[in-house]
């Protein structure tokens, strides 16, 4: 029998990139900061915050798409079709393009939501509050990451464990939402309910169906 061998470069390469661009936040969009400087910073005090944010939003979707496209069953055939330069997009282009979708109109729909309801002065805070927890959360995606594509581990059982820990980062993000000191989700408590249901839970249960339908 010939083993074929597995050639996971790849996967530094995203690490190695996603931890350069975390040092670009932290030096050039906030003043040489450090990881502790960044995470108690103020909504008042905050430098640079929509490239910060836009930084780990992208890093972000990189590194769990490196976690979850080994679990990928399919690519959809109306998306393997697609090739450029004779190249098609293979599972984990598949979640990366599929995540980066995700947030786009999920956050477009949170900025017309917050100004719809008359809260657009609290997406700041919503911002640099999103942009300090996914930091965190993307170095525990490293750390994930690298022990999936590096280690000898059992795939079944830490697909389930990575799965129940993201569903409980998803419930605590939200929790810290709701009772967070400063303003973050918008002044009224049913629209605050109203936000987490149909723009926090609907769309991450549209985006599991469409990864794993």
């Amino acid at each position: 029998m010939v083993r074929v061998a597995e050639h996971n470069d790849w996967v530094v390469y995203c690490i190695l990139a996603s931890i350069f661009a975390y040092i670009i936040v932290l030096s050039a969009f906030n003043r040489e900061a450090n990881i502790k400087d960044f995470l108690a910073q103020k909504v008042e005090d905050s430098n640079n915050l929509m490239p910060s944010w836009t930084v780990i939003s992208l890093v972000r979707s990189l590194l769990i798409s490196v976690l979850l496209s080994q679990f990928i069953p399919v690519v959809p055939g109306f998306i393997s079709e697609i090739q450029l330069f004779g190249f098609q997009i293979n599972k984990f282009g598949f979640t990366f393009w599929a995540f980066i979708a995700y947030d786009l109109i999920k956050n477009l729909l949170t900025f017309l939501f917050y100004h719809s309801v008359g809260n657009g002065k609290n997406l700041k805070g919503l911002a640099l509050l999103s942009s300090k927890y996914h930091f965190l959360e993307s170095l525990a995606l490293i750390v994930a990451g690298f022990a999936l594509y590096y280690y000898p581990l059992d795939l079944v059982p830490y697909f389930y464990a990575a799965i129940i820990v993201l569903m409980s980062l998803f419930g605590l993000k939200n929790l810290i939402y709701l009772f967070h000191y400063q303003s973050i989700l918008p002044d009224k408590w049913y629209y605050k309910f109203l936000y987490i249901c149909t723009l926090q839970i609907v769309p991450v249960l549209v985006l599991w169906k469409f990864l794993f339908y």
